[in-house]
């Protein structure tokens, strides 16, 4: 196997890793929190699953980046940024950007002791935000895979 089709398999499994965990989260574990009948009960359980989902989305996030990075070299794409045309390349460079902050700065060094916080004064409101923070990013997600997915098969418009 030649290094872009290796880089390439990995990249895809990065994300299907990746952004299949936010998805479950959205999508199944916060609603399942939802029915819980306690807001610490929900806290309780919401850290024992993000003690377990956080180093394999780090891992993933950082496997992404570097191959994704690594592809864009090898092929010597960097002008596309440069292109509207390629606005995925955007999309999927902002997510991951986003997603990194968070994972290894803002998570850990700014919400950790906020949210703690927070969820003790007004825990409906601090679920809610989770909640639609959750929604948004794995929005973004979706669209930038999608659009990965059409331009990389040359989907796109023209211009």
């Amino acid at each position: 196997m030649d290094e872009f089709a290796f880089a390439r398999v990995l990249h895809v499994l990065g994300v299907v890793l990746w952004i299949g965990g936010v998805a479950m989260v959205t999508t199944v574990l916060i609603p399942a929190m939802a029915q819980m009948r306690s807001a610490s009960e929900r806290t309780e359980f919401f850290s024992r699953i993000e003690s377990r989902f956080a180093p394999q989305a780090r891992i993933t996030t950082l496997l992404v980046g570097l191959s994704g990075f690594y592809m864009v070299y090898l092929l010597n794409a960097w002008s596309r940024f440069a292109e509207l045309r390629f606005w995925w390349m955007h999309a999927m460079v902002l997510v991951w950007l986003i997603f990194t902050l968070m994972l290894f700065v803002v998570e850990p060094f700014v919400l950790r002791g906020r949210i703690k916080n927070t969820a003790e004064r007004d825990p409906g409101k601090t679920f809610a935000r989770m909640r639609r923070m959750h929604w948004v990013m794995l929005s973004l997600s979706l669209v930038a895979v999608a659009g990965a997915v059409a331009g990389s098969h040359g989907w796109m418009p023209h211009g």
